[in-house]
């Protein structure tokens, strides 16, 4: 089969981006080296923006049941949590859900969807020409493999070759920093007997299959180099420091240490080769970021590939992943590096003053629901927004488009992200206007990419008050909104907004 885009690596990212392109019509291979998924998790959750996108694809059915949801998340380890419950979304909540879970799931829709998975593929280099990119990769038996596509994107982790082939730079700094992970299949089971732990800064959380996670800080060890492999003995000598008891951890399943290692990549596009999830930025795992950025990069770049590779793109849409999402990865980057920073003060001063004081100090501050609702809204990624070009856009272009129910004519009743689950535009005219106006915008072959609905009805919210039409974008931001009442203004602005994002008509579809 011919292939329009290669997707290098098979993680949650790259599994993610490989199910936006297949949605959109787009033939894709992804090559990972490793000959079979991971079974070990190093994240552990899905917050709500994340949660939010595989409601808008219609595969949240897929994930709920296997995970549990809490409702608020931890900050640099304070007491005080996160509290998601007031943030404006229908999944106010963090789903606790092992990241092999996540691959599964989504690798069960790739295959769904038609994308090709080549495992055992280790990449030698990618090289780009005038109408194409090449990858060089070493197959199972010790042979090479030349593949070819339009584009090449590099879901493939902080080490990246595709970045490295790519030539685009990786600044940042060097871990200074490293914790310790485990997976027991064995602990203390005297109730209370963890609270300690806890109390101390060790985070504890129970796994399926009846593992228990520990992550932990030892003020002694945490100078060793995340490349050092970590020992039952080490981790119980760490516990016992930390806590004074090893909370009698036993069987590990798996043992790992991570670092502070902060980058972000210069940019995350070099002609037709792109990066994303942690091939365009590593930190420290404080408030379990990573993965959640990783798929959120990938929701933003594949309907804007899928239009380049199918030729309807406006110009600089493609662009616009970098201007979009680079921000983004600078934003997470800099809040870890201020939750390791508070994190590191704590141990070096044995939770004495003055570190124990600045960390009252801020605990308290997350008290304050102002506080609190501003940082939730960063973690959860739900605050995520997107500036638009335009400085006299309307205030909800960029923003996440609210999940309100609606009813079309003649259409039972629904909500706005099950529209989304087919990867297009979605056209909404929220006040009265002939239904013909909406056929013409979307007629010919923008309609292939571009779903209109004349809403009867819908329920109120603040941010659509005195809104009369709406476009969506496929990863559920607005592309544009009015409050013209006129119907000739409207669909001026309607044909401006479709052509800037949607293409022309006459565009190959």
């Amino acid at each position: 089969m011919k292939t329009d885009v290669i997707v290098v690596g098979a993680g949650p990212t790259g599994l993610m981006l490989a199910c936006e392109l297949a949605l959109a019509g787009v033939r894709t291979r992804v090559l990972e080296r490793r000959t079979e998924p991971q079974r070990h998790s190093r994240a552990l959750s899905l917050h709500p923006r994340s949660v939010e996108l595989m409601d808008q694809r219609g595969l949240l059915d897929r994930f709920l049941p296997l995970g549990r949801t809490v409702p608020g998340w931890h900050f640099a380890g304070l007491p005080t949590q996160l509290d998601f419950r007031p943030l404006d979304s229908r999944h106010r909540y963090t789903l606790f859900l092992a990241q092999a879970r996540t691959e599964a799931i989504l690798e069960e829709r790739a295959h769904e969807l038609g994308v090709e998975i080549s495992r055992g593929h280790e990449i030698l280099g990618v090289s780009q020409h005038g109408d194409g990119v090449e990858v060089e990769t070493r197959v199972p038996g010790g042979g090479t493999e030349t593949v070819r596509a339009l584009y090449a994107v590099g879901c493939d982790g902080g080490r990246s070759l595709v970045r490295r082939s790519a030539g685009i730079g990786f600044p940042g700094t060097d871990e200074t920093l490293t914790g310790i992970l485990g997976d027991f299949a064995v602990v203390d089971p005297r109730p209370g007997a963890l609270d300690a732990a806890r109390a101390r800064g060790v985070i504890i959380a129970p796994l399926e299959g009846g593992l228990t996670r520990f992550v932990c800080l030892d003020p002694e060890r945490m100078r060793v180099p995340s490349r050092e492999p970590v020992t039952l003995e080490e981790f119980r000598t760490s516990l016992i420091r930390i806590t004074g008891s090893d909370c009698g951890v036993a069987e590990p399943d798996w043992l790992s240490r991570f670092g502070n290692a902060t980058r972000l990549a210069e940019s995350y596009r070099s002609g037709r080769v792109l990066l994303a999830g942690d091939a365009a930025h590593i930190h420290f795992p404080a408030a379990g970021q990573g993965l959640n950025t990783g798929l959120q990069d990938a929701m933003n770049l594949g309907w804007k590939l899928a239009g380049s590779v199918h030729g309807w793109a406006p110009p600089g849409l493609l662009d616009s992943y970098d201007a979009e999402r680079r921000p983004v990865g600078r934003s997470v980057t800099e809040n870890t590096e201020v939750q390791t920073l508070l994190a590191e003060l704590t141990l070096m001063s044995g939770y004495r003053r003055p570190a124990a004081a600045l960390r009252s100090l801020l605990d308290q501050l997350l008290g304050i629901a102002e506080v609190n609702r501003r940082l939730a809204d960063q973690v959860s990624a739900l605050g995520t927004h997107y500036p638009p070009a335009d400085l006299g856009a309307h205030p909800l272009v960029g923003r996440r488009m609210p999940d309100v129910g609606l009813t079309a004519a003649g259409s039972a009743a629904t909500r706005v992200y099950e529209l989304l689950a087919r990867g297009r535009f979605v056209l909404l005219a929220l006040a009265e206007d002939p239904s013909p106006s909406l056929r013409e915008a979307v007629a010919t072959d923008r309609a292939s990419r571009v779903t209109a609905v004349s809403v009867d009805k819908y329920d109120e919210h603040a941010d659509l008050d005195g809104v009369t039409e709406v476009l969506v974008r496929p990863d559920g931001h607005v592309a544009w909104a009015t409050r013209a009442a006129d119907h000739a203004t409207r669909r001026n602005e309607r044909l401006q907004a479709l052509t800037a994002w949607a293409g022309t008509p006459s565009s190959r579809s």
